[in-house]
């Protein structure tokens, strides 16, 4: 069961990087508070139908919950925000790997010390040595990048 549901979150990544490479494209073209403003009109759709048709009856509703766990919907609006004005300018790939580090980051933080009512689960050496390669790659993205950049430049100027 933990590999399928890790294949099933490593799909949602890879939607959620389509998804952003759009949403960026969008938001260059007919502006980021647009874009972002179709995006969550479709999914308040979408999680409303599904809601209302599928969603078994809980303990707690929106308005019962503590307010801290309420905040996390603000998370996907400055998400949302940044990602589309960021592809456009530093690309998807440096864009993706730049989020996927606040995410390990963050989650490991989050682990370490238990926040939220998590499990603690221990910052050991395998996951430094996680947050290092990381850095690494970002930093050889970012370098593409700038070359390709720096090439496409030398060829308009030629």
């Amino acid at each position: 069961m933990l590999f399928i549901m890790l294949v099933i979150v490593v799909l949602g990544g890879a939607v959620l990087c389509a998804q952003s490479a759009i949403n960026g494209r969008l938001g260059h073209q007919v502006g980021v508070l647009e874009s972002a403003w179709l995006t969550f009109v479709m999914g308040a759709m979408v999680s409303f139908l599904y809601a209302f048709l599928f969603e078994p009856q809980h303990a707690m509703n929106l308005f019962s919950v503590p307010r801290w766990q309420v905040t996390g919907a603000f998370f996907g609006v400055v998400y949302m925000l940044v990602i589309v004005f960021a592809v456009p300018r530093i690309g998807t790939a440096a864009a993706t790997v730049a989020v996927i580090s606040g995410q390990l980051l963050m989650s490991l933080l989050i682990d370490d010390f238990g926040w939220f009512g998590n499990a603690v689960i221990e910052l050991d050496t395998s996951r430094k040595v996680a947050i290092g390669l990381l850095a690494v790659a970002l930093v050889l993205i970012y370098k593409s990048n700038t070359a390709a950049r720096a090439a496409e430049a030398t060829r308009a100027s030629a």
